[in-house]
């Protein structure tokens, strides 16, 4: 039985196996002896090697770190025949840091596909437990069905059809296994250390038809001191939101005491006023001798900001309201809202920068936490492809130095990026165009880090179909059980394609 058949013939073992990975809730935590990234990321790990194992497939663990399922490759580490399909391949194609290396892909000896078992947290108003695998509508509901356990166990049950249906790859297909893609990619680089990088690949982790570019990612923190002067009268105790970088936070919360005895009368009647003349859920209520003041939003993924209501912005608007009696306390909320507000594209810190495939500078605040002493912001920046993140804190410390803030930098990814006409790309865009009729697709770039970014030579390649909801990093993500099938009978065939 061909391949093809065999995808179609295993629809409910499909979904049976997404049911199984999705369940077990895969948020970071603390590390124990054999679990890096915790119990919970080493028991999804644990159980799709051993069902590797069961089907078949060679197996490498580094560690707990990450591993990889292996397809070993007919003529692996050795150069492919010249032909049509290793000229199909590619010849010229970026190193995943921005440059561009020569070499023909199908000249090289093992494909990698770099999937991710870790989730953000949940987050956010659940209709469906976000770890109870709901089956509603011809979708499966829960945190990581989209993002990325849905595509995993596509790309897996391609590989499974594959090599059940007598298919010798040419080159070692290896699903590579990463476990903190959401949080720091420690794991990925114990990974490459452990068994070396592929030769090329793609990741199934971005948007059909095919990403040909992924903007570089850069995640910093934005501090600034506080003091304790101009006590007397309304005084922002802390402020607390987010859950991650690369999530507009759904929820802010800030504690705040009145020390002339008055009480919160016209807090609760500003409070009000905000609500009626921004439509934004604020609510508060007094606890004890303080009052709680707490934002709501709507989560989203920090590469499409837009698409979500970032509470932090939200509550720090209404704070900004508030007579505040501590001046550098005011002038921070000051700061904040005339800057970065709901401004997502960096223009407010003036950093406002753009090229031409990417289109503008994407920001996302993330986090906040502060206190008397302390305001800490922890932002997501996706800046163009042509550019790098030396010009994007270029544009930003003009600013950073009026306010006499302070910047920490963190977590920095060079952008990816492929011509759209690249024999790389082609070779993708065909398959997703032979498998989905779509004709007229072309390929895009993307705000969005994928592990593309980790090995050489590599792309996103679906698994979200153009014209698609983004569900990602929300409440009630899902997938939709057709796609998972599309999208399993595109990874076979370029998997096939690329590995023969």
């Amino acid at each position: 039985m061909g391949y093809h058949e065999l995808i179609d013939e295993r629809r409910d073992e499909i979904i049976a196996f997404l049911r199984e990975l999705v369940k077990t809730p895969s948020v970071l935590s603390d590390a124990t002896d054999g679990a890096p990234f915790g119990e919970a990321v080493a028991e999804v790990y644990g159980h799709m090697l051993a069902r590797a194992r069961a089907d078949g497939f060679d197996v490498f663990d580094a560690d707990g770190f990450g591993g990889h399922i292996e397809i070993a490759g007919a003529a692996s580490g050795e150069a492919a025949p010249d032909g049509a399909d290793a000229e199909s391949a590619g010849s010229s194609v970026p190193d995943g840091s921005g440059g561009v290396n020569g070499g023909g892909v199908g000249e090289r000896g093992v494909l990698g596909i770099p999937v991710h078992l870790d989730v953000v947290p949940a987050g956010g108003a659940w209709v469906h437990g976000p770890f109870d695998a709901d089956i509603a509508d011809g979708r499966v509901y829960a945190r990581g069905a989209s993002d990325d356990k849905g595509p995993a166990a596509a790309v897996y049950m391609a590989a499974k059809a594959l090599k059940d249906s007598g298919f010798v790859p040419s080159k070692t297909v290896r699903i590579i296994i990463g476990l903190d893609e959401e949080t720091g990619w420690i794991g990925m680089d114990k990974y490459l250390e452990a068994a070396g990088p592929p030769d090329f690949g793609f990741t199934p982790d971005g948007s059909f038809p095919a990403v040909n570019g992924e903007m570089g990612v850069v995640n910093f923190e934005l501090a600034g001191k506080l003091s304790k002067d101009g006590e007397g009268g309304v005084s922002v105790r802390s402020v607390y939101g987010g859950n991650a970088a690369n999530m507009v936070p759904d929820g802010a919360k800030a504690i705040i005491t009145d020390d002339t005895g008055k009480g919160f009368d016209a807090v609760k009647e500003k409070l009000a006023e905000y609500r009626a003349s921004s439509g934004y859920r604020v609510t508060g209520k007094g606890i004890g001798k303080s009052f709680e003041i707490v934002a709501h939003g709507v989560s989203a993924h920090g590469s499409m900001p837009e698409k979500g209501v970032n509470a932090i912005s939200v509550l720090m608007g209404f704070l900004g309201t508030l007579d505040i009696a501590n001046d550098s306390t005011r002038g921070f909320i000051g700061f904040y809202n005339e800057h970065i507000g709901f401004d997502v594209h960096g223009e407010g810190l003036g950093a406002g920068l753009s090229d031409e495939p990417s289109g503008k500078l994407i920001l996302n605040v993330g986090k906040i936490a502060m206190d008397r002493d302390a305001a800490i912001l922890t932002i997501n920046v996706r800046y163009p492809v042509t550019l790098t993140s030396d010009a994007f804190y270029d544009a930003l410390m003009p600013v950073v130095h009026e306010y006499d803030l302070g910047v920490v930098k963190g977590f920095d990814k060079a952008p990816i990026w492929f011509e759209p006409d690249d024999p790389f790309i082609a070779t993708l865009m065909d398959v997703y165009r032979e498998q989905t009729g779509d004709a007229d697709a072309k390929p895009i770039v993307m705000g969005g880090a994928t592990y593309a970014r980790a090995i050489p030579r590599a792309v996103a390649y679906g698994p979200k179909f153009p014209g698609g909801p983004d569900v990602e990093h929300q409440a009630d993500e899902y997938i939709a059980i057709d796609n998972l099938m599309k999208m399993t009978h595109i990874y076979a065939e370029a998997i096939r394609r690329l590995a023969e």
